[in-house]
């Protein structure tokens, strides 16, 4: 079955959290274990089938992304790229990316999200194909760092506050968005906030108090990094590492996802394991050999 959706991958931001190590470079380029840190929410849209994706990142940056994946041909996708000029919030994305999702229903990944864990792809990709828009949350010892899903008694979603002073739930709502198409025009009503940004959690509440959003839990076999701190992403490399090494997998892999949903041929993804022979490819020659 197509997914009809098409993906944005939000890659910008000026990520203060990690100066120095931005001063020159995309925390999204960033190696994580032995993958760049974008290969993982690009691999995560390509696993639900989704082949039309726009890369949204900075005018310093934008080219090193290019440079990187090109226009998708060789994973059987087709990839474009904007430029957002500031940092002016996550739901800037769906305005910018308006033409190119022309009427189009979205799934909206934060380039620094890592998801992966026992049936993650086919959690999100159920998801993908409802007729709704919806998020995903995580339980977390420390939510108020992220938006936070307020509960009643009945466990119904009743408010979305970003990063709550005090306690309301341990509800973090994860960066992983899926939209219909009509969220834009609420984008684009939005007011900044204090910071001057237009707040994915302002937008997610709004979509909330009108009932048109769907509200899913990760399983607790399910992992989620926000890669955005140095902790964060040293835990992401390494949970990464044992994983892959105690389930002989590969996450996280471009290059695989697209072999599995058939983007590539087996063929092909050979012949590109042989020229470049890193221990990346030579872990997916492993997997094909199977």
């Amino acid at each position: 079955m197509k997914n009809n959706r098409k993906g944005i991958i939000l890659a910008g931001g000026t990520a203060t959290r990690l100066f120095p190590l931005t001063k020159v470079i995309s925390k999204q380029l960033f190696p994580v274990f032995d993958k760049p840190m974008i290969y993982y929410p690009l691999s995560n849209l390509i696993s639900i089938g989704i082949k039309d994706i726009l890369i949204i990142s900075t005018k310093y940056h934008i080219n090193y992304f290019r440079n990187l994946l090109g226009n998708g041909s060789n994973l059987g996708i087709n990839l474009q790229y904007k430029i957002q000029l500031k940092p002016d919030g996550i739901a800037k994305a769906l305005i910018i990316g308006e033409d190119f999702l022309n009427k189009s229903d979205l799934v909206l990944i934060l380039g620094d999200n890592i998801f992966f864990g026992n049936d993650f792809n086919k959690f999100i990709k159920v998801i993908s194909f409802l007729d709704k828009s919806s998020i995903v949350v995580k339980e977390k010892k420390n939510p108020n760092i992220y938006g936070v899903l307020k509960i009643d008694k009945n466990n119904n979603p009743v408010e979305i506050i970003e990063k709550p002073k005090k306690f309301i739930s341990n509800l973090a709502v994860t960066g992983i968005y899926f939209y219909k198409n009509d969220v834009i025009k609420i984008a684009k009503d939005l007011k900044p906030s204090k910071r001057g940004e237009l707040e994915i959690s302002d937008l997610n509440r709004e979509l909330l108090k009108n009932s048109k959003l769907t509200v899913f839990k990760m399983k607790n076999s399910h992992y989620w990094h926000d890669a955005g701190n140095y902790h964060d992403y040293l835990r992401a490399s390494n949970e990464i590492f044992s994983y892959e090494k105690k389930y002989k997998t590969k996450i996280g892999s471009v290059d695989y996802e697209s072999y599995k949903n058939k983007n590539i041929t087996k063929e092909k993804l050979v012949k590109r394991i042989k020229e470049y022979k890193s221990s990346y490819y030579v872990g997916l020659l492993n997997l094909l050999m199977k």
